[in-house]
């Protein structure tokens, strides 16, 4: 089902969608994202889509992703839609990780694509938490898949939200 974006969404979405003004972003506030060479592959109210390339930096001693490369590539891909609906909301409202897991199922090579598919309830929950000032967690899950479409790994990060009091 698609719904309409908020404005700020909107703004962040077209943001992140740059690629110019997206790797400034990256090299501004995650370095470590920009060198790794993470790409916003798709982004929509619904899903967002990251993509990591195994590299001379993101390898690891057998030959394939390493696993904190993938974890930033996946985190990204939830952290994506977090921040599309927390950009310039009013009131604001913090987001921070409190927790992660993963299953590692095939050997990552190549290009890694991550995709979250949790964004009507990460926006539930932002508007849930603007509402109340109460904070609010949710556990978002992003899948990695490699080009033959493989799953390689599955990520879930729990996230918590809380919208900032107007003092």
């Amino acid at each position: 089902m698609k719904h309409q974006l908020p404005d700020h969404a909107a703004a962040f979405r077209q943001l992140v969608t740059s690629p110019v003004k997206f790797r400034l972003f990256l090299l501004t506030r995650l370095p470590m994202a920009y060198l790794a060479g993470l790409r916003v592959a798709s982004l929509t109210p619904e899903h967002a889509s990251v993509s990591i390339k195994y590299k001379y930096l993101t390898q690891n001693p057998f030959r394939s992703i390493y696993f904190a490369c993938l974890s930033m590539a996946s985190e990204l891909s939830t952290g994506a839609l977090c921040m599309m609906y927390v950009y310039k909301a009013s009131p604001a409202v913090s987001m921070l990780v409190v927790h992660m897991e993963a299953t590692f199922t095939k050997k990552a090579t190549g290009k890694i694509t991550f995709t979250c598919h949790n964004g009507q309830q990460i926006q539930e929950a932002v508007a849930r938490t603007k509402a109340t000032g109460e904070g609010v967690t949710l556990t978002a899950t992003s899948i990695g898949v490699d080009k033959a479409g493989d799953q390689v790994a599955e990520f879930r990060f729990t996230w918590s939200l809380k919208a900032k009091s107007k003092v």
